[in-house]
């Protein structure tokens, strides 16, 4: 009984002790009961994963009490916009990409890597592009804190892929797609599939992305709006 009375606390009984974490615990599994299950996300491995996975860990601190809110949220330090896009829509996009355990999985415009790190509990290994370098370091960062050594995160356009990993189970989008690059559809593996929003009609709607026998069949799943990537956006018309 000695030694038990001498060893360091729980992660519970440090957070009873730190009212921030604690709060934190809360919003996050008030995020999933509100946000992520009432949007028909069913599959228990992902609920675990954004039960497990603090999403505060992936957004500046001075934004930290908006973590859990339902809402595209600004994770930028420069002049261009960067995004976590809604926890329900993150759930969603998952659930619609059927990520196996031993599946090779490509996020395309990771930003700090919450969509990734959430990824890494399902698949076997995960490759994340970002395009802002300083947030690419920041995602890295995060994993190594959290311990997900199946992740890692590497500054790039989100037109070219990662090639060096290819091919992918499963592709990932973090975002919007107004057009959808050759490179990242010619990195999907046979049978593989590609998840995200495809804002090039509207409205824009969740799309999930074939590869069989080298065609790529699209399939609409429901409406949702997110953010448009870097680089994918439509290019801009002429006008008089």
């Amino acid at each position: 009984m000695l030694q038990r009375c001498c060893e360091f606390p729980s992660a519970a009984s440090s957070a009873l002790q730190d009212p921030q974490m604690s709060g934190f615990s809360t919003a996050r599994q008030r995020m999933v009961d509100g946000q992520v299950r009432t949007n028909d996300v069913t599959d228990r491995r992902i609920l675990d994963a954004m039960l497990t996975v603090p999403r505060e860990a992936f957004v500046p601190a001075g934004r930290q009490a908006l973590a859990y809110l339902d809402l595209d949220l600004d994770v930028s330090e420069g002049a261009a916009k960067r995004f976590l896009i809604k926890p329900a829509l993150t759930g969603k996009l998952l659930q619609a990409a059927e990520i196996g355990e031993g599946d090779n999985v490509l996020v395309v415009g990771c930003a700090t890597g919450y969509l990734a790190a959430l990824t890494a509990k399902l698949a076997r290994q995960v490759t994340a592009i970002e395009c802002d370098s300083a947030l690419a370091t920041k995602a890295r960062d995060a994993f190594t804190a959290l311990g997900l050594a199946n992740v890692t995160c590497k500054a790039a356009a989100c037109t070219d892929g990662e090639p060096s990993a290819a091919p992918y189970d499963v592709i990932v989008l973090n975002g919007a797609a107004e057009v959808m690059p050759e490179a990242l559809l010619g990195q999907l593996k046979e049978g593989g599939r590609l998840v995200g929003v495809s804002a090039e009609s509207r409205p824009p709607r969740a799309t999930i992305v074939t590869r069989t026998h080298g065609e790529f069949g699209h399939r609409a799943l429901f409406d949702a709006a997110a953010p448009v990537l870097p680089g994918l956006e439509r290019a801009a018309a002429f006008v008089f």
